[in-house]
C-alpha cells in the first residue's frame, strides 16, 4: 500500500505544477480535467500525510520510552505511543477505503425515472410522493432538480416522471435508490379503511454527455404529437410533444412538458443518452459479474428494495435489514441514514471482493 501511496503523492505534486502552468490555465477543458483529478486524490494525500505523522510520532514515543527510567514519564510515553498507534491504525483503515476502486460515474448528475406500478391510482400517488421525497433530499444537499418529462394524473400523482438531479456526487449518492419501492397505507380513495399495498419503480441513471454515447441521427426516429394533460385534455394546439425511438434497441423516450418542440427534443435526447449509457454499463457489469459481485446493477432494479409502512410509522430497507420509525421525516427527504448505510455496504462489498481476488491470485 505504501508504494501505491507514494505514487499517488507524486502524481498529486505533478498535478499541482500543471495547475500553476499558464498554458494549462489557458486551455479551460484541460484545466478542468486536471483540477478534477487533483481534487479526487487530495483526500488520499491528506490522509497519507496524517498516517505518516502518526507513525512517526508513535515511533518517537516508543524510542523515548526505551530510554526513560522515571515511572510517571514512562506511563505518559506509553499512553502517547498507544494513542498514536491507534490513530495510525484508524487512518490506515481510512486509506484502504479511499483506495477502493471508484465508480467512474459517481460525480455525475443523475436522471431519475419513477413509475407507478402495481396498485392503480394509489401507485401513481405514491410515485408522486417519491418524487417529492427525492426533491427534498436534493434540497438538503444543495442540489438542483429539473423535471425532464412527466405524465401527471388528475389526483396529484404521476403515471411516470423523469427528472434530473444536479450536484457534486449526485449519482454516487443516489445510485442505490434504484429498484421497486413498496407502500402500505390506507389510500385517500379508500372508504372502508383498508390498508392497501402498492408499488412504484425507481430507475437511477448517470447523466450521459454527448461524448459518452454517440447517437447516429439516422438511428433515431422522431415523432411529434400534441401535448395532453390529465384525462387527455388538450394542453396546447401545436405539435410540441416529441417521441424519440432509438431503432437499434427500440428504446422510446417521450417529452411533452415544454411548450417548445425544440426544448422537448433536447430533453428527450438527454434521457435517451443516459438510458443508453446505463444499458452499456449494465452489459459490462453482467459480463464481469463473477468478479464484480459488489456492483449494484440490474438485479436490484427488479427487487423490492424498500417498504414504507404508514400504519406502523416504519420505513424498512430490505437490502440492509434496517428500519427507521419516522416515516414523515423520510418522506420529507431525510434519507441520510439509508444512503450512508448503503454506501458503507458497497465499500464492505468492495473490500471483500478485493480480498477474494487477492486470495485467488496467491500462490
Amino acid at each position: 500500500m505504501l508504494d501505491r501511496l507514494r505514487l499517488i503523492e507524486k502524481r498529486y505534486r505533478e498535478l499541482e505544477e500543471r495547475l500553476a502552468d499558464p498554458e494549462v490555465l489557458a486551455r479551460q477543458s484541460e484545466y478542468r480535467e486536471v483540477a478534477r483529478t487533483h481534487a479526487e486524490i487530495a483526500p488520499i494525500v491528506e490522509a497519507t500525510r496524517r498516517y505518516e505523522a502518526a507513525v512517526k510520532d508513535a515511533a518517537t514515543a516508543r524510542e523515548l520510552l526505551g530510554h526513560e527510567d522515571d515511572e510517571s514519564l514512562r506511563e505518559y510515553l506509553q499512553a502517547e505511543a498507544e494513542e498514536k498507534e491507534a490513530a495510525a491504525e484508524a487512518i490506515e483503515q481510512e486509506l484502504h477505503i479511499l483506495l477502493l476502486p471508484k465508480d467512474p460515474d459517481a460525480n455525475r448528475n443523475v436522471i431519475v425515472e419513477i413509475r407507478g406500478a402495481a396498485g392503480g391510482d394509489e401507485a401513481k400517488l405514491f410515485a408522486g410522493d417519491l418524487f417529492r421525497m427525492y426533491q427534498r433530499f436534493a434540497e438538503s444537499r444543495a442540489w438542483k432538480t429539473e423535471v425532464l418529462a412527466s405524465s401527471p394524473t388528475g389526483l396529484g400523482g404521476f403515471n411516470d416522471i423523469t427528472f434530473e438531479v444536479k450536484g457534486d456526487g449526485a449519482f454516487g449518492c443516489m445510485k442505490h435508490e434504484g429498484g421497486t419501492h413498496r407502500v402500505q397505507r390506507i389510500p385517500s380513495t379508500e372508504s372502508g379503511g383498508r390498508i392497501h399495498t402498492s408499488t412504484a419503480t425507481v430507475a437511477v441513471l448517470p447523466e450521459a454527455e454527448e461524448v459518452d454515447v454517440e447517437i447516429d441521427p439516422k438511428d433515431v426516429r422522431v415523432d411529434v404529437f400534441r401535448s395532453s394533460g390529465p384525462g387527455g385534455q388538450s394542453v396546447n394546439t401545436t405539435d410540441s410533444a416529441v417521441r424519440l425511438t432509438y431503432l437499434p434497441t427500440g428504446t422510446v423516450v417521450s417529452c411533452q412538458d415544454e411548450k417548445s418542440q425544440l426544448q422537448n427534443k433536447e430533453k428527450a435526447m438527454r434521457i435517451l443518452r443516459s438510458r443508453l449509457l446505463a444499458e452499456e454499463r449494465e452489459r459490462a457489469a453482467s459480463s464481469e459479474a463473477a468478479t464484480r459481485r459488489s456492483q449494484i446493477g440490474t438485479g436490484d432494479r427488479s427487487e423490492k428494495v424498500r417498504t414504507y409502512n404508514f400504519p406502523q410509522n416504519r420505513v424498512t430497507d430490505h437490502r440492509l435489514q434496517m428500519s427507521v420509525h419516522n416515516i414523515e421525516a423520510v418522506m420529507n427527504g431525510d434519507l441520510d441514514s439509508f444512503v450512508n448505510a448503503l454506501v458503507e455496504r458497497e465499500q464492505a462489498q468492495l473490500i471483500e471482493a478485493e480480498a477474494d481476488a487477492a486470495a485467488d491470485s496467491a500462490p
